[in-house]
């Protein structure tokens, strides 16, 4: 049986011979002969070589030969041939993470306010053991490989990190992380001052008795909340309670447990915080919880804030929950800056730079 399929015809060129058929990818050459000029024309035109000498005419037929055949310059020899490729790389564990991709947005959006572009290497979730490691030697490499002008590293929670050897190759930048070694820029959220944030808010409210539901006491989340949380309450002449500070897992389960050892050492009220700072929102929704088992209401009986900004428990937990917010965005675009300085050989302001989190304001307080 024939083969029903019509042959792709050839483009013919100015002179009427064939040029490079449809399926095959356009070359330089094929705009060449198109246009019936040397290669050599058609480099200096599509490089805007200046002071080439390419009249307007020649210049005319190699454009319309260019939008004709559907040409496209290799990227790869060109970032070769220039040592510059238009694009920045971003290794991260965060891809699916359910509000840390905005760091991936806010990277993007500066990005291309620099007509620069982001190739993006996902490495796996870190654990309580860490990243796998062979995984992201291979997404840094690969990225590297595509010469990338400099690269970022975002990490999913605010910790120490070792990143492979081979970052150094190019300007690299790390994002809501920080170079165990302390040789590479970092971008992160000044935790300290979102917990001084969040209890002057509550301190604002009237509340003096406030309880804490911290994180692992050990991550650096829970060492700056605490501690901005601590300064705020010494401005006000206050301390706070032993008791009414308890560490758990940062779950709702956490929350939820830590928040009854706070609530049943006062079964008869007196005594009681009237107020909950919970180190993350996940925390704080396990808190409504014991809260409401107990016959309190919020924030009536017991106010609460939380951290994190976690959108899909913060807004839609009744009442929408008053919280600090994790810069994402921001720290995104201030990574890709601080990287658009390094690649252009400028001074950066500072080693580690710390941004804003700024507090939400919901119906919790």
């Amino acid at each position: 049986m024939a083969n029903s399929t019509p042959p792709v015809p050839a483009a013919k060129t100015r002179a009427g011979t064939a040029a490079a058929p449809a399926q095959r990818g356009v070359t330089m050459a094929d705009v060449a002969k198109y246009a019936g000029v040397s290669r050599t024309a058609v480099s200096f035109v599509l490089s805007n070589r200046e002071h080439a000498n390419v009249s307007q005419d020649t210049k005319h037929r190699i454009l319309e030969a260019v939008q004709t055949l559907g040409y496209r310059p290799n990227a790869g020899a060109r970032a070769l041939a220039s040592q510059r490729s238009d694009w920045y790389g971003i290794v991260t564990e965060i891809v699916t993470a359910p509000f840390a991709v905005d760091i991936i947005k806010g990277a993007q959006d500066q990005a291309w306010l620099s007509r620069r572009f982001l190739l993006i290497a996902p490495s796996d979730q870190a654990d309580a053991v860490g990243p796998n490691q062979g995984m992201e030697d291979a997404a840094f490499e690969k990225l590297l490989e595509q010469r990338v002008e400099g690269l970022l590293y975002a990490a999913t929670f605010h910790r120490a990190v070792h990143v492979p050897k081979s970052a150094n190759e190019v300007p690299t930048v790390l994002i809501n992380c920080f170079d165990a070694d302390g040789k590479l820029p970092s971008i992160v959220p000044d935790e300290r001052a979102g917990g001084r944030v969040a209890v002057e808010r509550l301190l604002q409210a009237g509340h003096s008795r406030i309880g804490v539901i911290n994180l692992d006491p050990n991550i650096p989340a829970a060492v700056g909340r605490l501690e901005g949380c601590r300064e705020a309450l010494a401005e006000a002449g206050l301390e706070l309670d032993p008791d009414l500070l308890v560490s758990g897992y940062a779950t709702a389960d956490g929350g939820y447990e830590a928040a009854c050892q706070i609530l049943d050492r006062y079964p008869a009220g007196e005594g009681r915080p009237t107020a909950l700072f919970c180190l993350n929102d996940r925390m704080a929704m396990g808190a409504y919880d014991a809260i409401k088992e107990r016959g309190l209401a919020i924030p009536q009986d017991i106010a609460v804030i939380g951290f994190d900004n976690q959108e899909l428990i913060a807004a839609y937990l009744r009442p929408k929950l008053t919280t600090v917010a994790l810069p994402f965005e921001e720290m995104g675009a201030l990574g890709v800056q601080t990287l658009a300085s390094l690649t252009a050989g400028q001074p950066i302001t500072a080693h580690q730079q710390m941004v804003d989190c700024p507090l939400l304001e919901r119906f919790s307080v």
